[in-house]
């Protein structure tokens, strides 16, 4: 399960007309409970805005409780995540997302991205939480969905990705629910590669750009 995103400063790509009103949230070494730039659809276009990781639906009692991850499968099923998947669905653009492959003896972290170092977009799904009558707070989680084939050795969930083509279908509100959740699918297996990294960023205090330094090569789907 995804618990760590890398975001650069050219996390959002270039040919997406997004109104930036704040400014992209970049970390080597992000981690849950704090603020993550999302891209939503608001008032016609798209928009991109912090919020925080982890979702709090207003009868949530205890923070803690708040998920940083939904599985794909039980979107429809679970009160928590329903009425988000349904009409507030958003995008998380980044670089990359750490994973833990378990050892005998530990575990080795790895980062995933692009074969070609590009930008990814992974879905999510957004509430809101009201304060006050004038306040609030929204928040958000990552949809997951299982590994493809030549990454489950690593991890068995993976955050979900959507094609820039796709964004629109997935943002806007009124996307039918079937389309929107046919869009949740396992990564083609030639889109991404993943590096072994310093087991520094199992810290998340730790903001270091060499937590997405390699410390071996790259792995990527090779055709039999």
């Amino acid at each position: 399960m995804t618990g760590r995103l890398y975001v650069r400063d050219n996390a959002l790509p270039d040919a997406l007309a997004i109104n930036v009103a704040t400014p992209l949230v970049t970390s080597p070494n992000l981690a849950p409970r704090q603020g993550v730039s999302t891209i939503r659809w608001e008032q016609g276009e798209r928009r991109l805005t912090p919020l925080f990781w982890g979702l709090t639906p207003p009868w949530l009692e205890v923070l803690d409780h708040a998920p940083h991850c939904a599985r794909a499968e039980t979107l429809d099923a679970r009160p928590m995540f329903r009425d988000a998947f349904q009409s507030r669905r958003c995008l998380i653009p980044v670089n990359g997302f750490y994973v833990w492959k378990i050892k005998p003896r530990s575990k080795q972290p790895y980062l995933i991205t692009h074969v070609q170092r590009t930008p990814l977009l992974l879905a999510g799904l957004w509430c809101r939480y009201h304060t006050t009558l004038t306040e609030f707070t929204d928040s958000m989680a990552l949809i997951t969905v299982p590994a493809n084939l030549w990454l489950s050795p690593l991890t068995d969930r993976l955050p979900a990705l959507v094609a820039p083509n796709d964004m629109d279908q997935w943002l806007h509100p009124e996307t039918d629910i079937a389309k929107a959740k046919r869009q949740l699918t396992p990564a083609p297996l030639k889109l991404l590669g993943a590096f072994p990294v310093s087991k520094h960023v199992n810290n998340p205090a730790y903001q270091s750009p060499a937590c997405a330094h390699p410390v071996g090569p790259m792995l990527q789907w090779a055709s039999p």
